[in-house]
């Protein structure tokens, strides 16, 4: 999944981010609210983790005008200890939790599972491509009964990819969902990742096309 982090605390955000990716997530770091705002308007997001306290925008202001445009994605808040005030505003702003400082990052990544879970209550756990079944929620790929066993790399790519099905996505964009925005890592990083993945597929139904100088393109074999 990809995690925009938004947190002005550059250690807490960097231990988050950290936590995220070790366990194959794509994770923005962002410090800033006013910054947040338009990461959160012009790109997607599978969760957010939001603080309250932000510069140039506080969690509270950014995470109404998340709502306000219409996108529902979940919001983890980040609140401080002892303040209901702040929590009972950020869920009556939108938030679908909250958890206080200091808190322990299992409990952060329990937190992201039973959204995920309840988030699918709603959308279809499960998207077929091909031979293959992408279930969302576990993050799994199967051919059949088969599971296909992807480096976390590789399924950022796939995920992505299939985010995206039947459309071009740019090596910049996904060395973002991959790696992070603003990760120093150069657009060819991300030709091995797919590469290796267009071969664990092959035969599985579905193509990866590279399409010069625009990126590449997911779709089923016609």
């Amino acid at each position: 999944m990809r995690i925009a982090v938004v947190e002005d605390n550059q250690s807490l955000a960097k231990a988050i981010a950290y936590r995220l990716r070790d366990r194959g997530h794509a994770a923005d770091v962002i410090h800033d609210g006013a910054v947040a705002d338009a990461f959160l308007t012009h790109e997607s997001a599978d969760f957010v983790v939001l603080d309250i306290n932000l510069p140039s925008m506080n969690g509270l202001e950014v995470l109404r005008a998340l709502r306000a445009r219409g996108n529902g994605v979940p919001v983890i808040l980040l609140t401080a200890k002892g303040l209901t005030d702040e929590r009972i505003a950020g869920l009556d702003a939108g938030a679908d939790d909250y958890l206080t400082k200091p808190f322990d990052m299992d409990e952060l990544e329990a937190r992201i599972r039973a959204m995920s879970r309840r988030k699918n209550l709603s959308y279809a756990p499960v998207e077929s491509i091909g031979k293959i079944a992408f279930d969302r929620a576990s993050r799994t790929v199967r051919d059949g009964d088969a599971s296909l066993d992807l480096p976390r790399r590789e399924l950022a790519v796939f995920e992505c990819l299939l985010e995206h099905r039947a459309r071009i996505v740019a090596k910049e964009k996904l060395i973002d969902h991959v790696y992070g925005v603003g990760a120093d890592i150069d657009s060819s990083a991300i030709e091995p990742h797919v590469s290796r993945l267009r071969g664990r597929l092959k035969g599985m139904g579905v193509e990866i096309k590279t399409v010069r100088g625009l990126g590449y393109l997911l779709d089923a074999v016609r």
